[in-house]
């Protein structure tokens, strides 16, 4: 079983950034697809940003896209999203999470990963 650990959540002004990050508890988690997904108040849980771990493509939901950025740390076997220019909009509880069989395509647009972290709030005020 691996689990997620994220940090970095927080509340900003709108227009304002933030970077969450997440790491597997198992350094050997090396493949596969992690991401982040996020969930509002009333709102189903929806796709934020994927990426293949080593290296590989990244997929972003539209709308983040051009104002989130999702990479990796290889040394340290982390993720990272990047968030700059924060709307009312983007505020929910962002989850990490990761799944060594399905694509990252498929991951964004369904939210059905295998693990899942606990989630960090990100609160944006206008």
């Amino acid at each position: 079983q691996v689990q997620l650990m994220e940090s970095g959540g927080g509340s900003v002004e709108a227009g304002g950034s933030l970077r969450l990050s997440c790491a597997p508890s198992e350094s050997t988690y090396t493949n596969g697809c992690m991401g982040w997904f996020r969930q509002a108040p009333g709102k189903e849980r929806e796709g934020v940003a994927t990426i293949y771990l080593g290296g590989g493509s990244t997929y972003y939901a539209d709308s983040v896209l051009g104002r989130f950025t999702i990479s990796e740390d290889d040394a340290k076997i982390m993720i990272y999203l990047d968030m700059v220019n924060l709307k009312p909009e983007d505020t929910a509880m962002y989850y990490c999470a990761a799944d060594p069989a399905k694509g990252c395509r498929y991951l964004l647009q369904s939210s059905n990963a295998r693990y899942w972290g606990q989630g960090t709030q990100v609160t944006v005020s206008s």
